[in-house]
């Protein structure tokens, strides 16, 4: 009995007890056995993820974030890995984590075409989703893209920029949809011209492709990415055209990889807070499990956090501009 405590209810076992009975279990190499714990609690201490393309860095480090957060409440972690989003992969992912007894799935979900999946999930699963869209039936958990774009590019128009030239990413994914409007908001609002946007494919091979446009063009003096390795591409092709940064382009660009304050010059970057993210997903999470009913009880819950702007060197008042 004091062993279940110390495994399911540590709180309430006195903590010279609980190491006592912690070392004892390293000694013996003592598992607990996941099916009983479910015969007798209901629950299997097993959260589910369904993601995609874990090869990108902000999928990736969501779903460290997820997991960090639940490994420092005791739960495990099962990951669906997708090839794509779409309403019947996401069904399959759901079914496939359900057949291991989870307790609850979070949904990695950047895609606008993940929309529908997540609108015919079963009632009787606890589920949230991260970076998803709005008007959905789940609680969702998300980065405000949109502000970081906007201060992304009021950040440059500081420094005397008469406009700012933007890289966008997949017209299909909601981050760099949300990242688009948050960039021609500002512009529109401060009356600059709108540059159409380029739109890439999040990789520094078509950052380079499209910067050697940019590049081409005496007129583009500021470029917003909408995330590093396209900003890393574009910095190559500058420098191959024999346009300076950031003395003649500034540029910034989104999700501040740990790569960033290395690239030649270290480079402005929107930082995304993954962290955080991971952390109000496993607590949205966790409250549907928790509490069933909470999910008829009124609109789904919504987190978003807020990304902070990192200066570094790509960036500098324009010559003339101030």
């Amino acid at each position: 009995m004091t062993v279940s405590r110390v495994l399911n209810d540590p709180g309430k076992v006195a903590p010279r007890t609980r190491e006592r009975v912690l070392a004892a279990m390293r000694e013996l190499d003592y598992r607990p056995n996941s099916a009983a714990r479910v015969l007798a609690t209901g629950r299997s201490g097993v959260l589910g993820v369904v993601s995609f393309d874990t090869t990108l860095y902000g999928p990736a480090s969501t779903l460290y974030g997820i997991e960090r957060a639940a490994r420092s409440a005791d739960y495990m972690i099962n990951i669906a890995s997708l090839g794509s989003l779409t309403r019947r992969s996401i069904e399959d992912g759901v079914q496939r984590l359900r057949a291991q007894s989870v307790d609850g799935i979070v949904i990695i979900a950047p895609h606008q075409s993940a929309a529908e999946g997540l609108r015919r999930l079963p009632p009787d699963m606890p589920v949230v989703a991260v970076g998803a869209g709005d008007d959905l039936p789940v609680p969702v958990a998300s980065v405000d893209h949109r502000a970081g774009a906007v201060r992304a590019v009021r950040h440059l128009l500081s420094l005397g920029h008469e406009t700012v030239w933007h890289m966008a990413g997949p017209a299909d994914w909601i981050d760099a949809s949300a990242r688009v409007d948050g960039w021609r908001s500002v512009l529109a609002e401060e009356g600059r011209e709108v540059p159409e946007p380029l739109a890439g494919d999040w990789s520094a091979r078509s950052g380079y492709e499209l910067g050697r446009r940019l590049a081409a063009d005496p007129a583009v003096t500021a470029v917003f990415a909408a995330n590093d390795p396209m900003a890393l591409g574009l910095l190559r092709a500058l420098r191959e055209a024999g346009r300076r940064v950031p003395e003649e382009v500034s540029v910034v660009g989104f999700d501040d990889v740990p790569e960033a304050p290395y690239f030649a010059p270290p480079l402005t970057s929107v930082r995304q807070p993954f962290g955080e993210v991971g952390r109000h997903a496993f607590q949205l999470l966790l409250q549907r499990v928790d509490d069933p009913g909470r999910a008829g009880g009124g609109p789904p819950a919504r987190r978003t956090v807020e990304p902070e702007l990192v200066v570094r060197e790509s960036t500098a008042v324009r010559p003339g501009g101030r």
